[in-house]
């Protein structure tokens, strides 16, 4: 690696972005240069070489086209994408990379040698195909030359500057696209299901804790009993990162629109400028996670290790067979694999038919019982719902 490719790789590493990167075909040295800089892991959270025809497949979840093309580079990205921002810490950037190749081999081609790479971050996608000279180089000289463009993808992505003279000729000129997204496109492209999740996050303050406190709801409309609620069940942990969660796709109703995600996020970002500004004594909140999950097996598997702050009437439903279709097996076999990711329920009292339940009132199955961590009332008790306030308001 010449002293351009390590300053590159330096700057890489100093960026908060965090990446997954997916490669295929060549750029192989690049991942030696990101690992051999000190600092790699707080840049590459995964590296993954689906190499053979099976192992493409099997990622992408489909047969290519093409396996070395834009298409794929693209696909690629996006899927690394989606899994930056399952590994990443909140707040931080994610970021996923795509490279798909055919450089030279053991037997000559009688197509070009050419590489195709594709990044891909909350707001842009970019892709570059270079079609290089047949015959100027070999495979090794080829895969470098593929690996510096890659790491030049990389650091235009993580938007820090990158000076190196470029090793291709003027022939082997790249064909570029870029396309930005604003915050509406992203957010149609989570309610369709293309991304699993946007994050909001609010405060300054980001946590080093890897463990999510997840407190999900419609917020409609956010009240403080949400924020003391997710604040109590962090202070009952100790640790991890406080964090809201909604769901834009519903398993009832329609989805949420754009428009209405962004005036619930919006309640947000009030309540985080009054805690910024000494109005509310609530900390609570730092971030907000809109996903397209409706359902908490999905979302354990969305936030594996994650603490979920739930009341009594959806701890109640949780346990219930008939949201199973009436199978107590297939009940214990759902919530046994949300064990297994890790996760738990932290419960909190609620009203239900009338009557105000805890934990201790409900028949936890024993194999579960230790997914389940009571909240006592005397630390925190709200009857109201968002569904009165809304009444209250005329909402209804």
């Amino acid at each position: 690696m010449d002293a351009s490719a390590r300053a590159m790789v330096e700057a890489i590493h100093a960026n908060p972005t965090q990446a997954v990167l997916y490669l295929s075909g060549g750029a192989s040295q690049a991942l030696g240069w990101l690992m051999s800089v000190p600092g790699a892991s707080k840049s590459v959270l995964e590296a993954v070489v689906p190499y053979s025809r099976m192992s493409m497949i099997q990622l992408l979840g489909k047969v290519p086209s093409k396996f070395a093309s834009r298409q794929t580079a693209e696909d690629m990205a996006l899927m690394a994408y989606n899994r930056a921002l399952k590994l990443s810490q909140p707040g931080f950037p994610a970021l996923g990379v795509g490279f798909s190749g055919s450089l030279a081999s053991t037997r000559a081609k009688l197509g070009d040698h050419r590489f195709h790479v594709s990044t891909r971050t909350s707001d842009q996608l970019w892709a570059s195909t270079v079609t290089l000279s047949k015959g100027l180089r070999n495979r090794e000289e080829e895969d470098k030359v593929s690996s510096q463009f890659l790491l030049k993808a990389i650091a235009y992505a993580c938007k820090v500057p990158a000076t190196f003279v470029s090793e291709l000729t003027d022939s082997e000129a790249p064909d570029e696209f870029e396309t930005k997204f604003d915050e509406d496109q992203e957010l149609e492209q989570l309610i369709n299901g293309q991304i699993c999740f946007k994050v909001y996050p609010f405060l300054s303050d980001m946590s080093k804790a890897e463990r999510k406190i997840i407190l999900s709801g419609s917020f409609n409309p956010l009240h403080d009993g949400h924020l003391k609620l997710l604040e109590v069940a962090a202070s009952i942990l100790g640790e991890g990162y406080p964090c809201f969660e909604l769901s834009a796709v519903n398993a009832d109703k329609p989805p949420l629109t754009t428009s209405q995600i962004k005036q619930r996020v919006r309640q947000f970002e009030k309540a985080a400028d009054e805690a910024i500004n000494g109005l509310s004594l609530s900390s609570a909140g730092k971030t907000v996670i809109i996903s397209n999950q409706p359902y908490f097996y999905k979302k354990a598997e969305l936030f594996p290790g994650s603490a979920f702050v739930i009341g009594a009437d959806t701890a109640a439903r949780l346990i219930n067979p008939k949201y199973y279709g009436g199978d107590y097996g297939k009940m214990l076999e759902i919530l046994s694999g949300c064990k297994n990711t890790g996760c738990v329920f932290l419960v909190g009292g609620r009203n239900v038919d009338g009557d105000f339940k805890v934990l201790d009132d409900f028949d936890i199955p024993g194999e579960l019982r230790d997914m389940f961590v009571p909240i006592p009332p005397e630390k925190f008790r709200m009857d109201i719902s968002s569904t009165e306030i809304r009444s209250s308001q005329g909402m209804l």
